[in-house]
């Protein structure tokens, strides 16, 4: 009779490491995204600074005739404002190239994984949650208005990439992917209350000619149609369409954006999407969000103004949501998440480092502003009071996050040159490829001519110590006149001998003192 086979323990799954090192595809993606990002950042620091210094000098007259300077075709309902024509048709170049980012996310990217995108969703969740909480609370505590709960509960990813940019601190690969994941997950629910909240009276007629071109927009895509002369004409009409039924007409951009295929297919070095947004990216960042910027933070800063932020529960809701509630909401959701499921910190970060990035997460701009100037639609007063607080709050946040990030800034640095060696100089990062017999032969190759060459040193050096004519360049066992190439600094090819091999081998076993950590 056989022997009962011993019975095996039931597997259990190990734990997900939250802040791990993205795949190689993923870092290219993240790192390619946040470059133009950081240049889009920098481009709206400087609008918003012009806007400021336009607005509060003597020619302020200028800046607010500029911006109210309607413009565009009355008949089709789009005789607009500058500053009007910038929320609503510039931010919808914006808010298409956040869909094609939230659309790649869920098919190709972080939240393609329920349970990898359970901790920045529900750290986005928390984060938006937890402002819009504080907002509520000071504002009945004041006897304020409850219109502005929404305005601290977005971040603004350019903006304070920029913050990053100025500050010089280069944060490792996994810290910004979770930046910017928690930056669309964020702009995804802005998106949502957007069209829920801030929708007018609906004219249908519009409204269903708007779904209608969205519907032709898809059936073109699907069946392969290619030319911006077809896709440019027909986006323009779906957004006036949009525009006048009554919803946000930056939804129009969201819709067309999360209809573009993300994947790729067989010889396709790029999707459809991401070749999109590669193109119109620089358009938003560079462009769009700046252009909004300087027509809607022109506020004046005077002294009573700032004064009138920290009294007034509206505009003190919405400087505490954005400092205090975003970094207590993001970081509290995270670490109560990662606890329940089980997820482990990756060994090289702290959670100090998460924190740092929740306070980061505090600087609202530009979805700010525009939540802002639909809350308190016909109180100029008012809208311009938290514009002010907008600017004030993400003031105060990008402080704590630069003094925060700037107490790790070494560790930051030395994190982000281990993921970018490449000592084989193959343009992979060496840290992809440990698993990769090749690298390692490559690497081999690559050391054994080191050695060759210090062994070379190492003798001329001896000859020189012994006879000080020597010339300590030239290998003293090589006459110069018989091998030319063999003067200072160069030596024989020749291959080691039995003694070196004895003394690598010797070298390669011998204890090391150092932590056994490569040099």
């Amino acid at each position: 009779m056989a022997a009962p086979k011993p019975s095996t323990p039931p597997t259990q799954s190990a734990p997900r490491t939250f802040l791990a090192r993205l795949p190689f595809p993923e870092r290219t993606y993240v790192v390619n995204a946040l470059r133009t990002e950081t240049v889009g950042g920098v481009l709206l620091l400087l609008a918003a600074i012009a806007a400021l210094v336009w607005a509060n000098t003597p020619v302020s007259g200028s800046y607010e005739s500029v911006r109210d300077f309607h413009i565009g075709p009355a008949a089709l309902g789009l005789d607009l404002s500058v500053q009007h024509w910038a929320a609503d048709g510039l931010l919808a170049v914006f808010f298409f190239v956040a869909g094609i980012e939230l659309k790649r996310e869920l098919v190709a990217g972080e939240l393609r994984d329920p349970k990898a995108a359970a901790l920045p969703v529900i750290a986005a969740l928390c984060g938006m949650i937890a402002p819009a909480l504080v907002y509520a609370l000071v504002n009945l505590a004041g006897d304020g208005s409850l219109a502005g709960w929404a305005v601290p509960t977005a971040t603004d990813i350019a903006f304070a990439l920029a913050v990053l940019a100025v500050i010089g601190t280069s944060l490792p690969s996994a810290l910004r992917a979770f930046l910017l994941t928690l930056a669309v997950v964020d702009d995804l629910f802005a998106i949502l209350i957007i069209a829920v909240f801030f929708t007018g009276d609906l004219n249908f007629a519009a409204l269903g000619g708007a779904v209608a071109g969205l519907a032709v927009f898809w059936v073109l895509l699907r069946t392969g149609v290619r030319g911006w002369y077809v896709y440019v004409p027909l986006a323009l009409v779906v957004w006036g369409l949009m525009y006048n039924s009554g919803v946000h007409a930056t939804i129009a951009g969201v819709a067309m954006g999360l209809m573009l295929r993300c994947t790729r297919r067989e010889g396709e070095e790029h999707s459809p999407g991401e070749h999109i947004e590669h193109l119109v990216r620089p358009l938003s960042a560079g462009l769009a969000v700046p252009l909004f910027a300087l027509f809607s933070a022109g506020v004046s800063v005077s002294g009573g103004a700032l004064a009138d932020v920290f009294t007034s529960p509206e505009t003190l809701g919405v400087v505490l949501g954005l400092v205090v509630g975003k970094a207590v909401g993001i970081f509290g959701g995270t670490w109560l998440a990662a606890r329940f499921t089980r997820a482990s910190l990756n060994e090289d970060l702290t959670w100090a480092d998460l924190f740092a990035v929740a306070t980061l997460a505090g600087i609202g701009f530009t979805v700010s502003l525009l939540i802002g100037e639909l809350a308190f639609t016909g109180d100029a007063a008012l809208t311009d009071e938290i514009k002010a607080a907008v600017l004030m709050g993400s003031l105060i946040a990008a402080v704590l996050a630069a003094i925060l990030l700037k107490l790790r800034v070494r560790r930051y640095r030395a994190l982000l040159a281990e993921e970018e060696r490449d000592d084989d100089m193959d343009g992979i990062p060496d840290v992809y490829e440990e698993h990769d017999p090749a690298y390692h032969l490559r690497m081999a190759e690559i050391h054994e001519k080191k050695a060759a060459e210090h062994r070379r040193l190492a003798r001329a050096a001896a000859a020189a110590a012994a006879d000080p004519g020597v010339d300590p360049g030239v290998d003293p066992g090589v006459d110069p006149a018989a091998d030319p190439g063999a003067g200072p600094g160069v030596g024989p090819k020749v291959a080691p001998s039995a003694a070196d091999e004895a003394e690598d081998t010797e070298v390669a076993g011998a204890a090391r003192t150092d932590g056994d950590r490569p040099a």
